[in-house]
């Protein structure tokens, strides 16, 4: 078999585990948020969402919205060519609406004609790196619409340090509320540039649930963000509890010293994502 068959292939599984299991980590987040909810109904909510993840048994979608299909891919400089990734992917999308089921969601921005396979115009959307090794890397985020739409943007001033930030994120949950669905996922860039930012906001959900930063500002940033969202009260589903965010995820980027940009990306309790590594040889490790 072609290794681009075997992308292809691997691609499609990825986006039926994708769409029907949540990784570990956010699974355990949201059993612990379960049993040390105060509110009652925050608790109801709760134990609703993972009565709903049982029913689905790991064969049908956890919710309708089974968002756009976005890839980070990591070619390591030992894989080989790998211009083909994005034509396959683009097949493999096209597979998985049909077989998983996925719901339709790419449309044109204007028109709002929908392509009624999951593809168009840079979607797949395929964020590419380079790595060591001779595997590629592949990592689905799947981004439903309700967390996406929560998504804010702001040049703050390069006085307002941590503070400004955590003021700007907790603001943006509390205006946010229930749209989101929460128990959330925060997702917070800082620096670079606009554009930057945003990426770094996204990219940073993709780290599991309890992985600090590794710089020990930036950790302590996530935990402060995290006690503050969680004091707002929204709760679950934004019906009132002590867990309206499970994490919160932030990444950096040098910037200009006139310039303090920070984007938030919202992720929903239905954190889909997963993530497998294809040799050169077509070997495939499941790694989420």
């Amino acid at each position: 078999m072609r290794i681009e068959e075997i992308v292809e292939n691997a691609a499609v599984e990825m986006m039926r585990r994708a769409a029907t299991s949540l990784p570990p980590d956010v699974m355990t987040a949201l059993k612990n948020a379960y049993k040390n909810e105060m509110a009652d109904a925050g608790k109801t909510q709760l134990g609703a969402i993972l009565e709903n993840i049982e029913l689905g048994g790991g064969k049908i979608p956890l919710c309708q919205d089974t968002g756009v299909m976005l890839f980070y891919a990591t070619v390591g400089k030992g894989f080989g060519d790998a211009s083909f990734l994005h034509s396959t992917l683009t097949k493999a999308v096209r597979r998985a609406t049909d077989e998983v089921p996925l719901r339709p969601n790419a449309v044109h921005p204007l028109t709002r004609k929908n392509s009624n396979d999951n593809t168009g115009v840079n979607m797949p959307h395929v964020t590419w790196d380079v790595g060591d090794g001779d595997r590629l890397e592949l990592t689905l985020m799947s981004k439903g619409a309700g967390s996406e739409n929560m998504s804010a943007f702001a040049m703050l001033s390069p006085s307002g340090g941590a503070t400004a930030v955590k003021k700007f994120v907790i603001d943006h949950v509390i205006n946010a509320g229930a749209q989101p669905c929460p128990p959330t996922i925060i997702g917070v860039g800082i620096g670079g540039s606009a554009d930057i930012s945003m990426k770094l906001a996204k990219k940073a959900l993709l780290r599991p649930i309890g992985q600090h930063h590794a710089e020990a500002d930036i950790a302590k940033l996530e935990e402060e963000l995290l006690k503050g969202i969680n004091m707002t009260g929204i709760g679950p589903m934004g019906l009132g509890g002590t867990n309206t965010a499970l994490g919160v995820n932030a990444e950096y980027a040098y910037c200009h010293t006139a310039c303090f940009p920070v984007a938030i990306n919202t992720q929903c309790w239905a954190a889909r994502r997963s993530t497998s590594r294809i040799g050169r040889n077509g070997d495939i490790e499941v790694v989420v």
